[in-house]
């Protein structure tokens, strides 16, 4: 698990003060922890016993091993796909290759579940199904991918949703028909981009609801977020599984049109009127 995963494990359990420097832990993560331990218990606005105490908890036997456990997941977010490629291959086991896939992705739903708050889930279905405000979704060089299929579907189920433009210099043009109140969704998984960064904060400003879809080592952008989804990414290859990503799409995808059924089904059955007046599909 990730420094912020037993976090959210043991969230419970923490007293108001540790709750404190765990809130503040998150919301720059993992700079936050890459101080020194006075450094953190200010910027927290607790004590330094509060710190050990916490970190204890955490399952660190002192500060130095929970900044090096941070410092090793910085560095896992920085791999490129040549670094990563190397690091599983060196020690590949002898299965086949489908097997080891089947056996990561499956850890990694597994372990991104455990992770996932039943109410955060029900309150993002929530925020997507409120028709009084639009919906603006993004994502970046691979992540586009998300972006593009979670719009498919949900312009179906809903009026009002938006797709960024794929060049990042029209952004700024589409923030000006971003209300106060709309929601952004977007897709950061590691390797973060600065222009999502940039895109956040300015939404922040305008009072934008942002919903992330992120990894387990946690986009800068997750300080902006209302809502975020961290996924396990992880898999025996030199590119990040988007498995757990798309599980959760479907999942919001499929609350969403149970909610808003009876609009979402009067749009289908439009939808494919027009689709048999084109004959795109053959009968």
């Amino acid at each position: 698990m990730t420094v912020a995963e037993k976090i959210r494990s043991r969230y419970d359990l923490f007293t108001p003060a540790e709750r404190e420097l765990a809130n503040a832990l998150i919301s720059n993560y993992p700079m936050a922890g890459l101080g020194t331990i006075m450094e953190l218990a200010n910027t927290a606005g607790v004590s330094t016993p509060t710190v050990m105490r916490t970190i204890k908890k955490l399952g660190f036997g002192g500060f130095p091993a929970f900044q090096a456990a941070l410092h090793d997941e910085l560095n896992e977010t920085l791999s490129d796909p040549i670094n990563k490629h190397d690091q599983w291959a060196n020690d590949v086991p002898a299965e086949h290759i489908l097997n080891q896939f089947a056996t990561a992705i499956t850890h990694n739903l597994r372990q991104s579940l455990k992770q996932v708050d039943h109410k955060s889930f029900d309150d993002v279905v929530e925020l997507l199904t409120e028709k009084q405000h639009s919906i603006h979704i993004v994502g970046g060089r691979i992540t586009h991918a998300f972006a593009d299929y979670l719009q498919t579907h949900l312009q179906v189920i809903r009026k009002d949703i938006q797709m960024l433009p794929a060049s990042s210099g029209l952004w700024p043009h589409h923030l000006l028909n971003v209300d106060e109140g709309d929601v952004l969704v977007i897709f950061d998984i590691r390797r973060y981009e600065a222009d999502l960064l940039e895109l956040a904060k300015l939404a922040n400003q305008r009072k934008v609801k942002i919903v992330l879809f992120t990894d387990q080592w946690l986009s800068p952008i997750t300080s902006y977020a209302t809502h975020y989804f961290s996924s396990r990414i992880e898999a025996p290859s030199g590119w990040d599984s988007g498995v757990v990503t798309l599980f959760l799409i479907e999942s919001i995808i499929a609350a969403m049109e149970e909610i808003l059924w009876p609009e979402t089904s009067s749009r289908l059955k439009e939808l494919e009127d027009i689709f048999n007046f084109t004959g795109r599909f053959k009968r």
